[in-house]
């Protein structure tokens, strides 16, 4: 995934001349009203974009800001060569001057304009500083902007700018988009300055893999290019279905695979930003897992059916439920989980201190909790637990058992029970129980799911969830497994201070 705006030292300014619409009274309206776009092409067989484009153009804008980016002069900084070469100013970091590239549209005659966060946030590294934020219209004229909010999970910010009777357009429906529809994007690809592309919806609902309760966007093929984020993507009938913020690329330029935020998502917290107020999500307090194939056949259920709680987190909503490791969440107030409609997706959207029932599935069997949705914290605290790395210190000399053996011969790894000892040196709670990975066969299936030397299991899913306390365990569970049919088990895994479930098919 790469965001489509760009980094660079200099602006390239382009454009068209503003018209402003009036009604026949004087008084302003939306560019996108309906009264303005009475010659717009039918929905679904345009002949030209011109009329579309030349009523909506007036109204989305470019924005640059001058940052202060500190950029290393040691090549070989961060490599085992750092310290033999002092490279310019002695090795140390040198502050430099550069420019952002982005897009917005305005959304009220005042001024106020709609964007990415990543539009107007610091370079991405993290060593840079926001000095100014800059719009320039179409007609190329620039105003300093002030930005009134943001909301960095949303990738959604807010502007304003001193000025009075703008061009102007509004949201539309969202939901009401379809797959095969038109839409037109405009934005300032590459610095380019204001140009128009047009395409099709070539998906809805599109999650692309990076988590979180955003992770869900109409996806088109109208291109889309470095600088276009934060410009608006258009329906045939001039609304705002969407906000253009990211490109699947190999390569950093347009393969026909764009991403935009949807209109139904952004602007409720569009509306709060403007309001000066910050976005509220509700919270579970769960690590969650995707089911793969393996991980969904270990528990008798389909890939797409409900997402897997690797965590609960003390005292939040869904520990005080009753929700436990090791759960498959299916249902949340009455909507389905899948990879449409997140988890995150769905709890994120739910009032703060609501009270909902949660349907899920425990050793096999579908149970009903309800839950009280908590406040997401901000998300600095939500950060991901590092895992830990290899640890030697522990050998495996004595001969295999007749359990440890049948392990390996089944999943491709060889265990051994965790001592104290062990557990220290891989800086366990010494009280902790399970059984060590003591090698793994570099061809297995295991493996390939990233199992390695040090691992601790400590429970295992084939037809219901048992702990695992010695490689008898372990062998036993798998047996088990084989006898329902099962082609695979549920490993709980855990790696340093972070856990997680790993299905691993049963070589036959």
């Amino acid at each position: 995934m790469r965001y489509a705006y760009a980094l660079t030292t200099a602006l390239l300014l382009g454009g068209t001349a503003a018209t402003l619409v009036t009604n026949p009274l004087g008084a302003q309206v939306a560019q996108n009203d309906p009264q303005a776009l009475a010659s717009a092409p039918r929905a679904g067989a345009p002949l030209s974009f011109a009329d579309l484009a030349a009523k909506l153009q007036p109204a989305v804008v470019n924005i640059s800001t001058t940052q202060r980016v500190q950029v290393a002069t040691n090549p070989f900084e961060g490599t085992p060569f750092g310290n033999l070469f002092g490279g310019l100013q002695g090795g140390r970091p040198v502050t430099r001057q550069a420019t952002s590239l982005g897009s917005g549209f305005i959304v009220s005659p005042d001024g106020y304009i709609v964007t990415n966060n990543h539009v107007i946030s610091p370079d991405r590294r993290g060593n840079g500083t926001v000095e100014a934020i800059t719009v320039i219209m179409p007609d190329r004229k620039e105003y300093k902007a002030r930005l009134i909010g943001r909301d960095p999970q949303s990738d959604l910010a807010v502007l304003k700018i001193e000025a009075a009777n703008l061009p102007f357009v509004r949201f539309g429906d969202s939901t009401r988009t379809r797959v095969g529809d038109w839409v037109m994007a405009i934005g300032n690809p590459f610095g380019l300055g204001g140009t128009v592309t047009a395409g099709i919806v070539s998906a809805l609902h599109r999650n692309t893999g990076s988590g979180g309760a955003y992770d869900r966007y109409i996806q088109t093929d109208a291109s889309i290019n470095q600088g276009n984020s934060g410009g608006p993507m258009f329906d045939l009938a001039g609304n705002v279905i969407g906000i253009n913020t990211a490109i699947f690329s190999p390569t950093g330029g347009n393969v026909g695979i764009g991403f935009a935020i949807p209109a139904e998502q952004a602007k409720p917290i569009v509306d709060t930003l403007m309001k000066g107020g910050s976005v509220e999500r509700g919270y579970l307090g769960v690590e969650i897992q995707q089911l793969d194939d393996d991980s969904a056949g270990a528990l008798g259920l389909n890939k797409n059916e409900g997402e897997l709680i690797a965590r609960t987190v003390p005292g939040e909503a869904a520990d005080k439920a009753g929700i436990r490791q090791g759960d498959v969440i299916v249902k949340v107030n009455g909507r389905t989980v899948n990879p449409d409609q997140t988890l995150s997706f769905i709890v994120a959207n739910l009032p703060v201190g609501t009270r909902v029932p949660i349907e899920l599935i425990r050793d096999g069997k579908r149970m009903t909790l309800t839950a009280t949705v908590g406040k997401r914290p901000p998300e600095d605290q939500l950060a991901g637990f590092a895992r830990g790395e290899d640890d030697e210190g522990f050998g495996d000399d004595s001969a295999p058992g007749d359990s440890e053996q049948a392990t390996r011969g089944a999943l491709g790894i060889a265990v051994m029970p965790l001592t104290p000892v062990i557990a220290r040196q891989l800086g366990l709670d010494p009280a902790m129980q399970g059984v060590v990975v003591s090698s793994v066969d570099p061809s297995s299936e295991a493996a390939a799911k990233g199992l390695r030397r040090g691992d601790v299991i400590s429970a295992v899913n084939s037809v219901t969830r048992v702990a695992v306390r010695t490689p008898a365990d372990l062998d036993n569970a798998i047996s088990a497994a084989r006898r329902a049919g099962r082609n695979s088990v549920l490993l709980l895994v855990t790696r340093g201070n972070q856990s997680t479930y790993v299905g691993v098919p049963i070589k036959q």
